[in-house]
């Protein structure tokens, strides 16, 4: 009984044994079961990250493509379009930069010349008419179209006059000669009373010196466009002292009134006066032989044309040629 409780008794160990061995292939199975299945899931993520790194290279490959065909479409086409664009753009605002900048130097100059004909009608004639009253500043007119056109009618002047005396004209009518006699006139004296105005202390900018002397200039154009039609020297003489010494008179009388001191107004005004007579008698008298005697230095004296002079046949050759003719007729 005990041999057979023994063998009971070994025989349940046994079981219980055979049953946790049982068990535990069981959970050996399950085990390789569970490690099984976890390699198949990693080895299904290895191959979903191996395509979607195919499919990224793919998309790559494909833009890659696709912006090397834009390239080659583009290509040097592209670029010189780029370019032309770009030297478009940057001539389009150059140019409207030049159009502004030349609009608004227009602008500062337009105020200078923005008057009525019937305004510069009435200050010529007050250019001939001195005025009286010098205890207070007179008015000078801040315009200069009419001292411009006074300066171009004087240069015209003066080359009407050079067809109308026995200057010999060359090269053309000497319009530059005239033009920068008369605008070096105008500016140079204009700038040089000026200065002289500024040492004295005289109330006057350059503007109203540019006007006071070119209005002072009608004059000169009346007095020479006269004298050069009529040729008598006392005649010159009449008007420059009245034509010629009002219109000094008028701008000398201006200075006067916006100068303060005697002295100052002596130097001023006696240089203003002296400088405006004597370029009216250069004018008249000197500006021609001038002209010629620059002309002379520059391009040799001037010769008159080489002229072709008929020639008498002596009675000799005569009586020569009716004798040849002669025989020839009796040979024929």
């Amino acid at each position: 009984a005990a041999a057979g409780g023994g063998r009971s008794g070994t025989a349940a160990e046994w079981g219980g044994l055979e049953d946790n061995m049982q068990g535990g292939g069981s959970a050996v199975i399950d085990m390789e079961n569970m490690d099984d299945t976890s390699g198949s899931s990693f080895e299904d993520m290895g191959e979903m990250h191996q395509r979607m790194k195919e499919e990224e290279e793919e998309e790559e490959g494909e833009a890659g493509a696709a912006e090397e065909e834009d390239g080659e479409f583009l290509g040097m086409k592209g670029l010189r379009g780029q370019l032309g664009r770009q030297v478009a753009d940057q001539g389009g605002k150059r140019q409207a930069s030049k159009a502004f900048s030349l609009y608004a130097n227009i602008d500062i100059l337009r105020p200078y010349f923005d008057v009525e004909p019937v305004q510069v009608r009435a200050r010529l004639l007050e250019s001939m008419i001195p005025v009286k009253m010098i205890n207070f500043p007179q008015k000078i007119a801040g315009e200069l179209y009419g001292p411009l056109m006074l300066v171009f009618t004087l240069v015209a002047i003066l080359l009407h006059g050079m067809k109308t005396s026995d200057t010999i004209i060359r090269e053309g009518t000497l319009m530059g000669t005239a033009i920068g006699t008369c605008f070096g006139y105008w500016l140079g004296v204009s700038s040089f009373i000026y200065f002289l105005a500024y040492l004295c202390n005289a109330q006057i900018t350059m503007v109203q010196m540019l006007s006071l002397l070119g209005y002072g200039l009608f004059g000169h154009c009346i007095t020479l466009f006269v004298t050069y039609n009529i040729h008598f020297h006392s005649l010159f003489y009449i008007f420059w002292l009245g034509v010629g010494g009002l219109s000094t008179l008028r701008m000398v009388a201006v200075l006067v009134s916006r100068t303060v001191g005697h002295t100052q107004r002596l130097i001023l005004c006696g240089t203003l006066a002296a400088l405006h007579m004597l370029f009216l008698l250069y004018l008249h008298f000197a500006y021609h032989k001038v002209v010629e005697g620059i002309l002379d230095t520059l391009e040799g004296p001037n010769m008159p044309p080489f002229q072709r002079v008929a020639r008498d046949i002596p009675v000799v050759s005569n009586a020569v040629l009716n004798t040849t003719a002669k025989a020839i007729a009796l040979t024929l």
